[in-house]
């Protein structure tokens, strides 16, 4: 109990408000987590298909090209982008279908910073992402305070990638990011609108204060749910 205490103590001691939240999170009672009761799907296989079918609604297959063709315009990835997309990610995310999580990778790149570069390049060379990268891992857990447990719209759905997908994400997310800046299609105050976005009528989502939630909303304008100052 005395190492307890004292172990407490030094994580409390240099407190901040990422520590004192992570301490509230630790001290509060957490109610047991509800598994889905859908009426219907009687076996987990069927329990299964009924969130996806909610989650991840079936879309037309996407045709690959016959043939797949270097772009010569694309720049290629450099050790430096890699290491970059790899220091912004937390090496505590759960990962994704192969379990190698982003400490591995970092590890990897450390020994040896070629191993990334060659795996990733050619993904922007030839401007394709494998399907295999696109699989992932899906957690379903309940919205606490609904009145009802027995719809997949009571739970939520976490998708877990594979971290070495999201790497050339980053890379390219990079550039994009800084040229809209320089367009000033960023807002550099979160809480306002941008002059580009003026014409953009803020709404609840379709399904959020419409009788009809199949109603679709009006042409040109943009279906926000708690979202208008972050847009």
């Amino acid at each position: 109990m005395v190492a307890k205490n004292k172990h407490w103590s030094s994580f409390l001691l240099p407190a901040t408000p990422q520590n004192l939240r992570t301490a509230k999170t630790f001290t509060s009672a957490r109610a047991p987590p509800r598994f889905p009761s859908l009426p219907g799907p009687e076996t987990p296989q069927q329990m299964n298909e009924a969130l996806l079918s909610h989650f991840c609604p079936p879309k037309a297959a996407f045709s690959l090209p016959p043939r797949l063709r270097p772009q010569s315009s694309a720049p290629p990835h450099t050790k430096e982008e890699i290491a970059r997309a790899l220091s912004k990610s937390s090496s505590s995310s759960a990962p994704g279908p192969d379990g190698i999580p982003y400490s591995t990778w970092k590890r990897v790149n450390a020994i040896n910073r070629s191993i990334l570069l060659q795996i990733l390049s050619p993904l922007v060379s030839l401007g394709y992402h494998p399907a295999l990268l696109k699989s992932a891992n899906g957690v379903v857990l309940d919205i606490p305070g609904k009145p009802s447990y027995e719809s997949p719209s009571s739970f939520r759905i976490i998708v877990l990638l594979r971290p070495v997908s999201k790497i050339p994400e980053r890379i390219i997310a990079a550039p994009l990011l800084l040229a809209a800046r320089a367009r000033g299609r960023i807002h550099p105050q979160p809480m306002q609108l941008p002059p580009w976005a003026e014409h953009i009528q803020c709404l609840p989502h379709p399904r959020e204060g419409r009788k009809n939630p199949a109603e679709a909303a009006p042409e040109g304008v943009l279906p926000l749910s708690g979202y208008q100052g972050r847009l």
